[in-house]
């Protein structure tokens, strides 16, 4: 997209009351918008970058409103079990097999809790401590990140 075509959109957007435009052509895209709650004036950000599949002249998304940090779900009480690595959570080694732990089932150390796929590649995840499984954090086939609670034992 020209620069002179983005300095226009800048120009008509301070010209009116709009807070964000969002352009496409052809492969290339373009999002101005404006933040009037900085006191330093109007700032613009603009991204370039390729869309496909995008409609041309698609409205412009809704913003998310201000996010409530004290709504925070509470920490788990009890030691956690985390993910190792990014991927799939599965509760059993199979559709039909039952599943490697329930709440309040005890468990040993190095006691097979569930698995992760990732990359086509079934990783077993094990508990790192005995005790009894107090919560299941995450359902089967649900995908999880690195790091995220996935059991917890008391």
């Amino acid at each position: 997209m020209d620069i002179r075509k983005i300095k226009k959109l800048i120009e008509l957007l301070d010209e009116s009351d709009v807070e964000e435009l969002e352009i496409h052509e052809g492969d290339d895209s373009v999002r101005i918008s404006r933040r009037r709650e900085q006191p330093a004036g109007t700032h613009y950000v603009s991204h370039m970058a390729p869309q496909h599949a995008a409609p041309m002249y698609a409205p412009a998304p809704e913003t998310p409103g201000p996010v409530d940090y004290e709504a925070k779900p509470a920490a788990p009480k009890g030691h956690t079990i985390n993910s190792p690595m990014v991927g799939t959570y599965y509760s059993s080694p199979s559709p039909t097999a039952p599943e490697f732990i329930a709440v309040g089932q005890s468990i040993k150390a190095g006691d097979v809790i569930c698995i992760v796929e990732a990359m086509k590649m079934m990783n077993q995840i094990e508990a790192d401590k005995s005790g009894t499984i107090v919560e299941v954090l995450v359902e089967n086939g649900q995908p999880v990140e690195f790091d995220q609670p996935l059991v917890v034992i008391s």
